[in-house]
């Protein structure tokens, strides 16, 4: 007998309308459909991330202030702007290397400097090195005010199973 969890009404979770969730048919392994190399991976869309900018090892993305983002108290829950912060330096990352270099996030340093209450986030991300295997980025985030919410730092890792030819990282200098 599958076991079913009674779900909340948020259209994130509630399994488009049924109200019941069958975790065995959710859970994956998933096979994701292709999509153009700088975008949101579904994970962003569910978050309605949006891209403003992306290139030269720099990004730019917004994300909404939606309820289903609130913590207890009202406020912007601190891993929706963790994941904004996370894509930001991704997007980053994918306009220096080639299209299906695989790499993921191996450690983060966050930094929150005030509270979001509504509007739109923004974050500012960049590269700022490349050693061996390893990328290392940051990214700032911004209220609708144009102020500093957090400050964030993080380090990736190429995967061996990259592209099959040595990726070229083009803006950065040699260090």
């Amino acid at each position: 007998m599958k076991n079913t969890l009674k779900t909340s009404d948020s259209p994130q979770t509630r399994n488009h309308g049924r109200g019941y969730c069958d975790h065995d048919s959710l859970t994956g392994p998933h096979t994701i459909t292709a999509r153009p190399w700088i975008d949101p991976a579904h994970f962003g869309r569910l978050l309605h991330i949006k891209i403003v900018t992306s290139g030269d090892g720099t990004a730019v993305l917004t994300m909404p202030f939606l309820i289903d983002f609130a913590q207890g108290s009202g406020l912007m829950h601190g891993g929706a702007l963790v994941s904004l912060a996370d894509t930001a330096v991704v997007m980053a990352i994918k306009s220096l290397v080639p299209p299906g270099t695989h790499f993921a996030t191996i450690s983060i340093e966050t930094k929150f400097l005030y509270p979001v209450k509504s509007g739109v986030v923004t974050a500012r991300a960049r590269v700022t090195a490349k050693r061996q295997n390893r990328f290392y980025g940051r990214a700032t985030l911004f209220n609708q005010n144009k102020r500093p919410v957090m400050e964030f730092r993080a380090t990736f890792r190429m995967a061996k199973d990259g592209p099959t030819e040595k990726p070229a990282v083009k803006g950065l200098g040699k260090k």
